[in-house]
C-alpha cells in the first residue's frame, strides 16, 4: 500500500501540477493510522524521487529502449520510485523494489507492461554500479539547466555546487520557541520526553533544531503552541525589523503567519500586528497559528497586497513585505518547485513584487521601516529590486542591520541594509532581507 500511495503523490505532482508538500501532507493526514516506519517510507521515497528525478531519468534512459518522456505517466513514476529505492535506500533490497514495482503496474491496470517494467528494473539492478554520470551539474544534482545558468552568473561555481549539495541533505526541522507558553529549557525537556532529538541553533538563542519525530500533530508541545515551525532565515526578519513597544505593524503577505507572530511576540503584548493575505484559505492558516500561539496583539485579515488600502496610508511603524517569489532558496523543503518554476514566471514575479512594493510603501509612516524579503537567491528578485525601489523612492534609504545579526552572519551583509543567505554557505534556507527606512521629511 505504501508504494501505491507514493505513486499517487508522484502523479499528482508531476502530472496534475499539485505541490509535493501539500500532496504528501494530505496523504499523511488521511492515513494517520499507518505506523511510523510506513509514514517515513512514504515521505522518504516521495521526496527523494522528486529531488533526484533528473538523475533518475538519466539512469532509466541508459537501460530502457523507450525514453522516460515517452512512457505512460503511471509507468514512468513506478520506475522512478523503484530506481530511487535501488540507488538510495540500502534498507530496501533491489529485488523487492523490482517485484513491488511489477505488482503495482499490474494493480494499476498495466498487466501488459509488467514485463517491460521487470526487464528495465532487472537491467538497472545488474548495471547500476556501472553507470557513470556525466560531468554535468544538472544531472548530478537534478537541477534544471536554466536555474543553474542563472546561479552561475550570480555566484561562483564552488558556491553553486555547495548550494546544490545542501539541497539534497537531510536536515532537522527548525523551530522557534513561544515564550508565552514556556521557557526554552522547559520546551527542550518536553520535546526530549516525547522522544525528539533537540539541538540549539547557532544563530539565535530562541531557535532549536528537532529531528526523530514522526508527525508534528502527535507532539503535545506542538499542539499546545509551545513552538512554531519556522526557518532561521524567516526569524531574522523579525530581528532585523526590530519592533519597538507599541508599534503598529502590517505584514502584507503573511501566510502561514510565522513572521507576523514572531513580531507580535517581540512586541511583548503591546502594539498591534495585522497579518494579511490574499485568500480565506491562507488567512485561515494564519488564524489557526494565532489560536495555537495565545497571542492577542495580532489579527489576520484578507487583503490583496496589490490594492492600496487608503485607511492604512502612513499608519504603520513597520511594514513587512515578504513577497511572492520564485522560491528557489527553499528547494531543500519543496523539491518540486524547481520543475514548476519557469524563467517567464520568474520574470512575471519581479513585476508583481514591484507592483506590491509600490503600494505597500505608502503604509509606512515617516521615520518608519519597510522590510522586504524573499525566499529566493535570484539577484533580479533581490538586490535589483532594492536598487529599483531606492531609485523610484528617494525618501527611503537602506539602514544598517549588522547589529541585529550574530558575528557569523555579519560578513554576509550587502550594502549595509541587505542580507543574502545561501544554503550550504549559511545554516539556513536561501533567503534575502532588506531593511529600508523612510525619512521623516520627503
Amino acid at each position: 500500500m505504501t508504494r501505491e500511495l507514493v505513486l499517487g503523490i508522484l502523479l499528482e505532482v508531476t502530472r496534475d501540477g499539485e505541490y509535493s508538500h501539500i500532496s504528501l501532507r494530505n496523504v499523511l493526514n488521511k492515513y494517520q493510522y499507518l505506523d511510523k516506519k510506513e509514514r517515513a517510507f512514504i515521505t522518504r521515497v516521495t521526496e527523494g524521487t522528486l529531488e533526484h528525478m533528473i538523475e533518475i531519468d538519466y539512469i532509466i534512459n541508459q537501460f530502457s529502449k523507450v525514453p522516460v518522456n515517452k512512457m505512460k505517466p503511471v509507468i514512468r513514476n513506478i520506475l522512478r520510485s523503484a530506481v530511487y529505492q535501488m540507488k538510495y535506500m540500502d534498507s530496501v533490497p533491489n529485488a523487492a523494489a523490482c517485484n513491488e514495482a511489477v505488482k503495482l503496474a499490474t494493480k494499476k491496470g498495466f498487466h501488459n507492461l509488467k514485463g517491460f517494467v521487470n526487464g528495465v528494473l532487472r537491467s538497472i539492478d545488474r548495471g547500476l554500479e556501472t553507470v557513470v554520470l556525466p560531468d554535468d551539474l544538472s544531472i548530478r544534482y537534478s537541477m534544471p539547466k536554466w536555474i543553474l545558468d542563472q546561479w552561475l552568473s550570480d555566484y561562483s561555481h564552488e558556491t553553486v555546487e555547495s548550494m546544490l549539495a545542501d539541497f539534497q541533505k537531510e536536515k532537522p526541522t527548525t523551530i522557534r520557541c513561544n515564550f508565552r507558553r514556556m521557557s526554552k529549557e522547559t520546551l527542550i525537556e518536553e520535546l526530549k520526553k516525547e522522544g525528539v532529538t533537540v539541538q540549539e541553533h547557532p544563530y539565535l538563542t530562541y531557535a532549536l533544531q528537532i529531528s526523530d519525530y514522526d508527525y508534528l500533530g502527535d507532539l503535545e508541545s506542538f499542539r499546545k503552541g509551545a513552538f512554531y515551525v519556522q526557518d532561521i532565515s524567516s526569524m531574522l526578519v523579525g530581528e532585523i525589523a526590530k519592533p519597538q513597544e507599541g508599534d503598529t505593524v502590517i505584514d502584507v503577505c503573511a501566510a502561514p503567519g510565522g513572521k507576523a507572530l514572531h513580531i507580535a511576540e517581540l512586541l511583548q503584548g503591546t502594539g498591534s500586528v495585522e497579518a494579511r493575505d490574499l485568500t480565506n484559505y491562507k488567512v485561515g492558516l494564519i488564524q489557526e497559528n494565532i489560536s495555537r500561539s495565545g497571542m492577542d496583539n495580532i489579527v489576520a485579515t484578507v487583503w490583496d497586497a496589490t490594492v492600496l488600502d487608503e485607511s492604512m496610508v502612513e499608519k504603520a511603524d513597520i511594514v513587512v513585505a515578504d513577497l511572492p517569489c520564485s522560491g528557489l532558496g527553499v528547494l531543500g523543503k519543496k523539491t518540486d518547485l524547481k520543475y514548476k518554476m519557469t524563467e517567464q514566471t520568474q520574470a512575471d514575479l519581479v513585476v508583481l513584487q514591484r507592483q506590491i512594493l509600490s503600494k505597500v510603501k505608502k503604509y509606512v509612516k515617516p521615520g518608519g521601516t519597510l522590510v522586504y524579503s524573499t525566499c529566493t537567491i535570484h539577484d533580479k528578485e533581490n538586490m535589483e529590486n532594492v536598487h529599483w525601489f531606492l531609485k523610484e523612492n528617494p525618501e527611503f534609504q537602506l539602514t544598517p542591520i549588522k547589529d541585529y545579526l550574530c558575528e557569523e552572519l555579519q560578513a554576509s551583509v550587502l550594502e549595509e541594509g541587505c542580507l543574502q543567505l545561501l544554503p550550504g554557505i549559511h545554516e539556513s534556507d536561501g533567503f534575502f532581507i532588506a531593511k529600508l527606512k523612510r525619512g521623516n521629511h520627503e
